[in-house]
């Protein structure tokens, strides 16, 4: 698998790759930003309330425990999935057969979450959600895992992983735009069709549009000729621990479980931010998202370039978790002036996309370097096992962010009574804050010096703090 591994990696490759990218965003972004206000809807929204909003203990309520659940199978599924995908040695790669086993099934599991049984509160519902939550981790698993370790797969050196790693990046900024696009499909529906169904026929479109990104690296992608990784014989237990006590994936992993923590705060709170705080329409939040990926779009090659005179991604990492946790505390203060809505909505959203930008960049180039460094230092390619690890920490880290989300709203998420929706960003700003302090043990210096020494000299390496 490593007969073109030398050769640099042709850019149709990079966007079939990126594609994909687009593909899954859609589908984890619709679950992220649009589950929680289709099942506990605000008392403005048209739609009605599908389960029980009573908390169990005080505290968790039921979308609280049904995302809590759902990491039960990811605990099982995510390492699994990856060591088999290590180890694989399947003519046809290790990564590709995995992605196309997982791909309609998600697809499919994703508008089924959005297809509850029983058009209104009821006990029925929460079954529904528990059991297609399963099929629907499961294949994501399948697909996401194994997509996110051909970036160290396809990669030959730094430098072409901070090039795919920026690409990717950007499609799975403007998959979350095109997820945010089902409110306004839904909305072109809501003549012909009850809201409800307008949600769904517009939820069915987006996930077909999700299916065929998602099936362009499969069928375009020629793994083995472009693959510089082998198979690993290491068994699961022993990658995973590995992986775990890998002295520079420790602290990288809690910063990133604390960033995606604060994103699904952010994502599963713009509807509400902008049809409560604000009391703008529903569409508004899809314009505010095209706003923020437009501004990425422009500020991702920027990063990369920022990245390359720094010699790698630490400091812009620290920065984009600051900037992003005062724009959680000026969310506190939406709708408290009675004037300008639309600019109190745009301004966040706009300074936002600069940690937006960086931090969907660095933390994946800066795990591709990570794996790499352990497959040169260690001897052994388990770049599938340190992506399922992260993959398991994001979902772990959503689910925390969807939780407290949906836990402060306890204390208020309708307009006139929203100190539940404000309180979401003093959480926001909180996580952000302690990525931040953590990201600062992270010892880039000694990871990039000791890759150069392993024969990974890039054209931007340097090894001063």
């Amino acid at each position: 698998m490593t007969t073109d591994a030398a050769k640099e990696l042709p850019t149709k490759i990079i966007l079939a790759l990126s594609a994909g990218y687009l593909g899954m965003s859609i589908l984890v972004n619709l679950i992220n930003t649009l589950l929680v206000f289709f099942y506990l809807p605000p008392d403005t929204a048209g739609l009605p309330k599908l389960v029980t909003d009573a908390t169990l203990l005080g505290i968790l309520n039921v979308i609280a425990l049904i995302a809590a659940a759902g990491r039960l199978t990811d605990a099982i599924t995510d390492p699994y999935i990856a060591s088999m995908s290590d180890k694989s040695t399947n003519p046809k790669g290790r990564r590709i057969p995995f992605m196309k086993i997982g791909m309609v099934p998600a697809a499919l599991a994703t508008l089924l979450m959005f297809i509850p049984p029983i058009g209104q509160e009821s006990g029925w519902n929460i079954v529904w959600l528990l059991g297609i939550q399963v099929i629907l981790y499961i294949s994501l698993t399948a697909y996401v895992t194994p997509a996110f370790a051909l970036v160290a797969d396809l990669g030959s050196n730094p430098a072409e992983r901070l090039k795919i790693s920026t690409w990717t990046s950007m499609a799975w900024a403007i998959g979350l735009v095109v997820a945010a696009m089902t409110l306004f499909i839904a909305g072109l529906l809501d003549g012909p069709f009850t809201v409800v169904r307008g949600w769904q026929i517009a939820v069915g479109i987006v996930c077909a549009i999700a299916l065929v990104f998602m099936a362009v690296p499969v069928f375009l992608i020629d793994e083995a000729k472009w693959s510089h990784n082998e198979p690993t014989t290491m068994p699961l237990r022993q990658a995973l621990k590995a992986v775990l006590g890998n002295k520079f994936f420790r602290f990288y992993a809690a910063a990133d479980f604390a960033y995606f923590g604060g994103l699904a705060i952010i994502q599963t709170g713009i509807l509400f931010y902008i049809t409560v705080l604000l009391e703008l329409e529903e569409w508004v939040s899809t314009l505010m998202l095209l706003l923020m990926v437009v501004v990425s779009a422009f500020l991702f090659p920027l990063v990369a370039g920022w990245a390359r005179k720094q010699g790698g991604g630490k400091r812009l990492t620290v920065l984009a978790f600051i900037i992003a946790a005062g724009v959680f505390l000026a969310i506190t203060a939406l709708g408290l002036i009675d004037s300008l809505p639309y600019v109190q909505a745009a301004l966040p959203i706009a300074v936002f996309a600069l940690p937006f930008a960086i931090l969907s960049v660095m933390p994946q180039w800066i795990l591709a370097d990570i794996a790499e460094h352990t497959a040169r230092t260690g001897g052994e390619a388990q770049a599938g096992m340190f992506y399922a690890t992260r993959t398991f920490l994001q979902k772990l880290a959503t689910t925390l962010g969807i939780v407290m989300f949906a836990l402060l709203l306890q204390f208020g998420r309708d307009v006139g009574d929203d100190l539940g929706i404000r309180l979401t960003g003093l959480g926001g700003a909180l996580l952000y804050l302690t990525a931040a302090a953590l990201f600062t043990k992270y010892d880039e210096k000694t990871l990039q010096r000791e890759l150069a020494e392993a024969g990974q000299v890039s054209e931007f390496a340097r090894f001063d703090d």
